[in-house]
């Protein structure tokens, strides 16, 4: 289920990333896909405000950043029990820095969310944002999930670059 669900968002968001990789060879503007996934256990609902802690994967051109952070809802209503969650955004991103593991998706981004589940959830997401050394717009995230209920209201995905792995 988890490969079928990661496959399905792959094939939806590559078409945009095909389509946008023209562009992808003018000096500081980056093209790549995030993924990020719900860390298990870390889901906090409180009706009108909900977060998850995640974990995300950017890759552009081969080379891949790894981020740790947050997601979820700042306000609105999220009647939701998710499980098995993951999001995948098309990344255009005008930045200063855009060298391999310049971590320059590391911000704070901020939109819209809606999803519903029964069963299988299916949800989008339309964040704005950035840090210190960019300024990124994910036009469009899909996510998909197991579980039942729905959510909508502003959303967040709050990242930092993911800490070096100890020998």
């Amino acid at each position: 289920m988890k490969r079928s669900s990661s496959l399905a968002l792959s094939v939806l968001l590559g078409g945009t990333l095909q389509c946008s990789s023209a562009g992808a060879q003018a000096p500081g503007l980056e093209v790549g896909l995030l993924t990020c996934t719900v860390v298990p256990g870390s889901r906090v609902n409180l009706v009108v405000r909900s977060t998850a802690d995640v974990t995300c994967d950017y890759t552009k051109g081969g080379a891949a950043e790894h981020y740790v952070g947050e997601t979820g809802i700042a306000l609105g209503v999220d009647l939701s029990f998710r499980r098995d969650e993951r999001m995948a955004f098309t990344v255009l991103s005008a930045s200063k820095d855009i060298a391999p593991g310049s971590n320059a998706l590391a911000g704070r981004y901020v939109g819209g969310e809606v999803s519903a589940a029964a069963g299988l959830g299916l949800g989008a997401k339309a964040l704005f944002g950035g840090g210190a050394k960019n300024v990124g717009l994910q036009p469009v995230a899909l996510e998909s999930s197991r579980g039942l209920g729905a959510s909508g209201g502003l959303s967040f995905l709050y990242i930092e670059p993911a800490p070096a792995p100890r020998p």
